[in-house]
């Protein structure tokens, strides 16, 4: 029987953890925000002009970068979780997962897409469940195919509790949002270790 999950020991594990390394995780956020939204206004086009070769380059170099960024950052925030210090060369590190995270990405938004389709509900419940293998893929070097099944296979029995999380997610974004934008930068790495968190809580071997 798997062991049930405890918020306030999730929450507080992902509070310590950005109580340690608030300055690094929060600068990170900013940093990529600033880099990100510079190269964004190169992709807006002129009015009545279609997009050029070099926006579509930059389009590209956008979503690699966002993914690099997602993929460090994640490793980051596991570290931080472990009570490591962080490392920038997890970015370098992360860098070759590269390619199978935006397969991997595409086929998640995809079949995520087509739950909803369904009337929603089959969206939520495809969500919770496969929605680790972001993490599988970082942490556990998993394969495509094997990152979703490994997700799969670490929510199950936890649906309930996972849909609960999920609304503090949303909870908290929404809290940092409200705080006149601000905020934002702060929820982005609790939420990112909660995320973390969690997988951790869920992938620990279960005690006897």
């Amino acid at each position: 029987m798997k062991e049930k999950i405890i918020y306030s020991d999730i929450f507080k594990s992902a509070w310590k953890g950005l109580l340690a390394q608030i300055w690094l995780l929060t600068g990170l956020v900013i940093g990529f925000t600033i880099i990100y939204s510079l190269l964004i206004l190169f992709i807006i086009p002129d009015k009545g002009e279609f997009l050029s070769f070099g926006r579509i380059l930059v389009i590209l170099l956008c979503i690699c970068l966002g993914s690099l960024f997602s993929l460090g950052y994640l490793r980051n925030c596991l570290q931080t979780l472990d009570g490591e210090e962080p490392q920038f060369s997890a970015y370098g590190q992360e860098s070759r997962k590269l390619l199978r995270f935006l397969v991997a990405n595409i086929f998640f938004s995809v079949i995520i897409t087509f739950g909803f389709a369904l009337f929603i509900f089959p969206g939520i419940f495809l969500f919770l469940r496969f929605q680790f293998f972001f993490a599988a893929l970082v942490d556990e070097d998993a394969g495509m195919i094997t990152s979703f099944k490994r997700s799969w296979d670490m929510t199950k029995g936890h649906l309930l509790q996972l849909l609960v999380l999920l609304f503090i997610h949303l909870l908290i974004f929404f809290i940092g949002m409200i705080a006149l934008g601000i905020g934002v930068f702060t929820a982005i790495p609790l939420s990112a270790l909660l995320y973390g968190s969690i997988y951790r809580k869920l992938t620990a071997p279960v005690v006897q």
